[in-house]
């Protein structure tokens, strides 16, 4: 018994640590974009479009999925049948990028720590509207001020903005859904 009791006592501290290794490693850190890097919806290269690009890192998936845009990058985020134990949600910071053209492959913002830009002139890689993210406040309203829009935090980019046009995503939009449930005659 006395054994059992010391061996207990040894292990326990082991095992706790192991635990706040395991919480600690739960955030990735952002990737490197890279030409090997695919769009989760488009399936097309996502440094063949212009605009900001996003990765997810979910619990349940080996790799960090890549999206085209960030309008794609929130959409998985709401869309019902992707993985919900999303660790970190990571998108291209616009206000450090060199251009439009080229978001840059390295410099990412957590998006829940975000201002974007919605509604501005300027449309996603894949041509749609496109949420437009900014580490920094003063950098949003200059982009606004050039580009027009409004800013809003992570938790305010609507669902209707962001699934308007869901096809984009290539997946049906609500309506082409809801249509193909409906009986036919």
């Amino acid at each position: 018994m006395k054994r059992r009791t010391i061996l207990l006592a040894l292990l326990l501290p082991l095992a706790l640590a192991g635990c706040n290794e395991k919480q600690a490693a739960k955030v990735p850190p952002p990737h490197r974009m890279t030409a090997e890097d695919i769009g989760h919806y488009c399936g097309m290269n996502v440094l063949e479009h212009p605009g900001p690009k996003g990765h997810i890192f979910a619990a349940s998936l080996i790799e960090p999925v890549w999206f085209s845009s960030v309008r794609d990058t929130i959409a998985f985020t709401m869309l019902p049948d992707e993985p919900k134990d999303i660790q970190a949600i990571y998108v291209s910071d616009m206000g450090k990028a060199p251009d439009w053209d080229k978001p840059g492959a390295d410099n990412w913002i957590e998006a829940r720590k975000a201002l974007f830009v919605i509604e501005s002139r300027l449309k996603s890689g894949m041509g749609g509207d496109e949420a437009v993210p900014f580490s920094d406040r003063a950098a949003a309203e200059k982009f606004v001020g050039e580009k027009g829009g409004r800013i809003v935090e992570f938790g305010q980019v609507s669902r209707d903005y962001v699934l308007a046009s869901a096809g984009s995503l290539g997946t049906a939009s609500a309506d082409e859904e809801a249509g193909s449930r409906r009986p036919k005659d």
